[in-house]
């Protein structure tokens, strides 16, 4: 009877053995922080927003054309019950979108007492970039854009930081009516 062994001491030679012929795991030598944001294209540049700043992403829904309003305000939507006025983003800055309807999403703004959709020629996806590579010295910028960009990441391609809480505090935005 002394050739059983019980099932827990079994066990611990089982993981012993494990724990001698496991492979280590490799070294992790630079750790990097990184910043999270939705990437999207307007006007032909690459835009950034904040995680927090964006509640959803739609595509461009149908919405009923609204009297007497700017002509950057596309309408209003019913998303879910609720009324979310459109807000052609590229016809605010003065620029016309080249960019085909099905490729157009509609960024779902929610904060405070601002329920917006700003439609954007393109969403590029989430994007994770490190934060060494952040600068508040901007390129060229046209002079309707520049008060909503505060900053940039640097690397293979530049991507503006755009600042949807400027947006929403700007009178001239929030005026829509002729």
């Amino acid at each position: 009877m002394s050739d059983i062994q019980h099932p827990f001491e079994l066990l611990q030679q089982l993981a012993s053995q494990c724990r001698q012929q496991a492979a280590g795991l490799p070294s992790q030598d630079v750790v990097s922080e990184t910043w999270s944001g939705v990437g999207f294209r307007l006007a032909g540049c690459t835009m950034l927003a904040a995680m927090g700043e964006i509640t959803e992403i739609l595509h461009e829904p149908r919405y009923t054309a609204l009297p007497r309003v700017k002509a950057w305000v596309r309408g209003v939507a019913n998303v879910r019950g609720r009324l979310l006025p459109i807000v052609d983003l590229s016809r605010f800055f003065g620029v016309s979108s080249t960019a085909a309807r099905k490729q157009r999403r509609v960024l779902v703004l929610d904060r405070d007492d601002l329920f917006v959709g700003l439609l954007v020629d393109e969403v590029l996806g989430m994007q994770h970039l490190p934060v060494n590579t952040f600068s508040t010295e901007l390129p060229a910028l046209d002079a309707q854009v520049r008060p909503y960009v505060v900053g940039a990441y640097r690397g293979e391609r530049e991507a503006l930081v755009f600042n949807f809480r400027a947006l929403a505090h700007d009178q001239q935005f929030l005026d829509v009516a002729i």
